[in-house]
């Protein structure tokens, strides 16, 4: 499916049902539902399935993002992201909602190129994943001043990168959001870009209704939740108004915290600990915000204690030792890495974000051959 073809009258008015990536016609039986759209996940966590909203629901999650961003009929969406993602079928969608216009990146993504189209085209709204936000900071890039809110999904973009996003004058504003939401549930408003980066609180949407249970598992409810879910080939309607999401969140009065997720946590010497907290505190002891997508911490399984932590970098030992030792050195407990383990790559998705469990099992390869 083309992106324009979504930008269409015809393709929200009709009946018809698409998986994106698989073109108009779908191998899918068993009941599909008509005047739906299905979104393969990226499968980061290693299970790939089918999410299948209605083009209703698709088009009610476009016109809160639309209304939160103040975007209008004089505004013009920049498409970056591939459509078969639910981030960049959602910015065509919001396209068409606000009768706005529209432009097409069409080259392989590079930063410069990138820049030099927003200005020519006049972009007033964009979404991009937090690898693109880095590649931008550290070419040190000046935004044009066509742009009016340049909104991060897809993975956490530090506070470091996103203040100096702001410097170089990119109206950031971080979100959090999935594909079982058609898209975005928190979103920060435009009255942040008065003041200083900030990775959360984030505004929760007002077609959400949100919940955290003791655990602080995040659950969500609305118009915009998925219908069901296509597993062995046949439709599966989802059960229930309320979702329970694999993440975990924290909620205040001025909004949500998104925590990471469930699986996050794991059992190190019979104690519950928190494998993204950790890795977050790394970033921020060694100042090491620039290394967010070349960074994992992995709780591998350990015979003696359960799991044991591994600090995982992407690229030579001579970038990143000096750091760690010095997180080493200060790191008390269940805090302290066990080893340290080196890759030239990381697996990753078509959006820049690591394949986790992928990177796991060559971890544990890894392991195996370091210590044989």
């Amino acid at each position: 499916m083309k992106p324009e073809e979504i930008g269409s009258k015809r393709f929200w008015e009709t009946e018809e049902s698409v998986c994106i990536g698989l073109g108009t016609s779908t191998p899918f039986e068993n009941h599909f539902p008509r005047a739906c759209v299905a979104f393969q996940t990226s499968g980061s966590s290693g299970v790939a399935k089918w999410i299948v909203h209605t083009k209703e629901a698709l088009l009610h999650s476009a016109r809160a993002v639309n209304s939160a961003l103040l975007v209008t009929e004089a505004s013009c969406w920049g498409l970056v992201l591939p459509i078969h993602h639910v981030g960049g079928f959602g910015v065509m969608a919001r396209a068409y909602a606000a009768g706005c216009g529209y432009c097409i990146f069409r080259e392989k993504w590079n930063a410069g190129m990138f820049c030099q189209w927003v200005e020519t085209n006049a972009i007033t709204h964009l979404s991009l994943v937090p690898t693109q936000v880095y590649d931008l900071v550290s070419q040190k890039i000046t935004a044009p001043r066509c742009l009016v809110a340049l909104v991060v999904g897809g993975g956490h973009l530090p506070e470091g990168i996103g203040q100096e996003a702001r410097d170089l004058a990119w109206p950031i504003l971080a979100s959090y959001g999935m594909t079982e939401a058609a898209s975005q549930i928190a979103t920060q408003k435009i009255e942040h870009l008065s003041k200083p980066f900030a990775a959360s609180p984030l505004e929760v949407l007002p077609i959400w209704e949100v919940q955290v249970d003791s655990e602080q598992g995040l659950s969500i409810r609305g118009k915009s939740l998925f219908c069901g879910a296509i597993k062995h080939g046949c439709f599966h309607e989802r059960e229930g108004d309320w979702f329970m999401t694999q993440d975990r969140s924290s909620l205040n009065g001025k909004g949500l915290i998104p925590l990471g997720r469930v699986d996050s946590l794991r059992k190190i010497s019979g104690e519950l600990v928190d494998v993204e907290s950790i890795r977050r505190r790394f970033l921020q002891q060694v100042q090491g915000s620039s290394w967010e997508a070349r960074f994992a911490v992995m709780a591998l399984p350990d015979a003696r204690r359960e799991h044991a932590l591994y600090a995982v970098f992407e690229g030579r030992a001579e970038e990143f030792q000096s750091a760690f030792d010095l997180y080493q050195s200060d790191a008390t407990g269940l805090e302290r890495f066990t080893s340290v383990v080196y890759f030239d790559a990381f697996p990753r998705t078509d959006l820049g974000k690591i394949r986790s469990a992928e990177l796991e099992k060559q971890s544990l390869q890894k392991i195996g051959k370091l210590s044989s």
